[in-house]
């Protein structure tokens, strides 16, 4: 990173969050390159194809448009914007998981053909869950068992997200500790 362009682009992005909408663009065109060159470096760092670096370069211009308010202006532009895109490069990674993609149709006789009994693991929750405390049942009821997102099971249980993941957490810590006392 040169030292000018930092100083281009902290002056940039103050008189953007002044009000001058074209300085506000001229920030934006400069660093869209300079984000998918970064981005697709840490793609592939994660040896990850670089399929979706455009969509990552388009979240981290969101957040820092989101955000740019938060950015202290005697401070160097540069690390917060890099900081914001690192984190859209992990959340990207996260959201992708790790797949290996092998085509099903070789492995069809080794696949069985029942349905397998329940298991063992799914019979102690069915049990346990009822034991638990009627918000902290219906919190992991709501995420672990149904599925739902934090958001959605904090709208659903009009609750705030802070609860909603405090009660996840007991609860699945109280399950965890009933399964520990069974072994």
């Amino acid at each position: 990173m040169r030292v000018d362009q930092e100083s281009e682009w902290s002056s940039l992005l103050r008189a953007a969050n002044a009000g001058d909408g074209s300085a506000y663009q001229r920030l934006l065109k400069q660093l869209a390159p300079v984000l998918r060159s970064f981005v697709r470096r840490g793609l592939a760092r994660a040896s990850v194809p670089d399929a979706d670096a455009e969509d990552i370069v388009q979240e981290t211009l969101l957040a820092i448009h989101i955000k740019r308010h938060t950015w202290i202006e005697t401070a160097p532009v540069a690390p917060w914007i890099f900081t914001i895109a690192r984190h859209k490069i992990i959340d990207a990674l996260r959201r992708r998981g790790r797949r290996i993609h092998l085509p099903i149709d070789d492995y069809a006789e080794f696949l069985a053909e029942e349905a397998e009994e329940p298991s063992m693991i799914g019979a102690f929750v069915d049990r346990h869950i009822d034991s638990l405390p009627s918000v902290q049942r219906k919190v992991v009821e709501a995420i672990a068992v149904s599925g739902a997102s934090i958001g959605e099971a904090a709208e659903r249980l009009a609750m705030s997200r802070g609860a909603v993941r405090v009660a996840l957490h007991r609860g699945l810590a109280a399950l965890a500790a009933r399964a520990a006392s069974k072994t």
